[in-house]
């Protein structure tokens, strides 16, 4: 039956019959009645995921291999898919790609695989605007267990948030250096270092953490992933214990209603560090402001360690999709804020992107891994909720075009191209393999040997 067979027998015009065959077009269901009926089947035929031949099912893979991230970061062009194309050459290719596939997959506990296992976990918390209503609702049985109502949630608070778990806190000089804290089960004892944390909030978060894992029944992760997973909801659950739902929103509606949003507000409220306010803000702006979000946490060597949106903000990714590791454009707050003098006032500026114009905040916090930014943005039309609105400083992103900020001019590269030879100094965790082991970056045997001298007698 040729093309206008079909059209006569279902009264369309061969061009639109032509649409529907090439996939430019999805048809109404009657469309898909009068189709079956033309060629003498059913709608559930046509409908099957079942390919009709063994070439048609290549045919089908390649289609969707040619629309993959795989494929595109090859950077080739798709052939042509049609009668033309010869069996053997079409069954090549697939298996050439099933072998790249392959050699990825196979890519098990290294960065690879981190940013891929990173780059799912972002999609799922996008999807659900990064708030997880059960981890709300155990924080709040949790307080209220401890007669906690109100405010901030002071040192004391948290240690009795363990004590009504049935642990014992005991500050130790001796943690295994690549711990932050070690539960002992068996003994209901909690370690921590007796040094403490930079900062009170980072040792109450230490603290709250390491009981969320027991809170929430984690097991040993059994892949990377499990394990990142693992640790969102640590963290969210620590988080949402040292700024509950409830005097959070109210928090943050009254100051959405005075036009007055502003990060640093809800870290002091609050008394936790900027980074724990930023988070916390990204769990509730949507859910409950209505205001899409996005965050980022870049070092100041310009790489993106950790970022999360639901506002349309295009993050640098790699083929994966995965955005940790990628250096972030020199016109962005993120990177922006580096060169600012002023430290103790938050930092803001409206930037235009390809995919919009966009007013982030950002602050500089040190750590022991060098600087980094946190930073917290909005598109254009939600800024009008947030202090700094007011702010002058505008630059424009042409990212990812290279010409923005990543291929240097011509008269540079003319001039050095061919005489200049760095020596890259990249994050370690950028290079090495993810270390093996079920817990990855911790040596257990170390934490064994640790819990063997601290165990009680008897």
């Amino acid at each position: 039956m040729t093309l206008d067979d079909l059209a006569s027998a279902i009264d369309r015009a061969p061009s639109q019959v032509s649409t529907l065959e090439n996939g430019k077009r999805e048809p109404k269901f009657s469309q898909l009645q009068a189709i079956a009926r033309a060629l003498g089947t059913g709608v559930d035929d046509l409908l099957s995921a079942e390919a009709p031949s063994e070439r048609d099912a290549l045919e089908i893979e390649l289609e969707r291999v040619q629309r993959g991230p795989l494929f595109a970061s090859l950077g080739i062009e798709g052939v042509r898919i049609g009668k033309s194309l010869p069996h053997d050459a079409l069954s090549t290719i697939l298996a050439l790609h099933r072998e790249l596939e392959r050699l990825h997959i196979e890519r098990a506990a290294t960065p690879e695989e981190a940013r891929r296992a990173n780059g799912e976990l972002r999609g799922d918390m996008r999807a659900k605007d990064n708030y997880l209503p059960e981890l709300e609702q155990v924080a709040k049985g949790l307080l209220a267990d401890v007669g906690h109502t109100s405010g901030p949630l002071p040192q004391r608070m948290a240690a009795e948030i363990a004590a009504h778990l049935g642990f014992t806190l005991h500050y130790v000089s001796d943690l295994p250096h690549s711990t932050r804290s070690v539960i002992d089960t068996r003994n209901r004892r909690l370690y921590l270092p007796s040094k403490g944390f930079r900062g009170r909030s980072n040792t109450r978060s230490a603290l709250l953490q390491a009981l969320a894992s027991h809170v929430l029944d984690h097991t040993e992760p059994g892949d990377y992933g499990e394990f990142l997973r693992q640790r969102v909801e640590a963290n969210y659950l620590a988080a949402a214990l040292m700024v509950p739902e409830k005097p959070g929103v109210k928090f943050l509606r009254d100051a959405k209603d005075e036009r007055a949003i502003a990060i640093e507000d809800l870290r002091d409220a609050f008394g936790v560090s900027f980074e724990t306010a930023a988070h916390r803000f990204t769990n509730l702006a949507t859910r409950h402001l209505g205001i899409p979000v996005h965050f980022m946490k870049v070092h100041e060597s310009g790489i993106l360690h950790k970022a999360y949106e639901n506002d349309g903000v295009r993050f640098p990714a790699d083929a994966l999709g995965a955005v940790e590791g990628q250096h972030v454009c020199k016109q962005w707050t993120a990177r922006r804020v580096f060169d600012v003098e002023d430290r103790f006032n938050p930092y803001a500026q409206y930037t235009d992107t390809p995919s919009g114009t966009y007013w982030c905040t950002s602050r500089v916090e040190n750590t022991s891994d060098g600087a980094f930014s946190v930073s917290v943005g909005v598109p254009f039309a939600d800024v009008k909720w947030f202090e700094g609105r007011e702010t002058t400083e505008r630059n424009m992103s042409l990212c990812p075009d290279e010409s923005c900020c990543r291929r240097p001019p011509e008269e540079l590269s003319a001039k050095w191209g061919d005489f200049a030879w760095p020596s890259a100094r990249p994050h370690a965790s950028m290079l090495a393999a993810m270390p093996s082991g079920a817990y990855p970056g911790v040596e257990t045997t170390e934490v064994y040997r640790f819990l063997e001298r601290h165990a009680p007698e008897g």
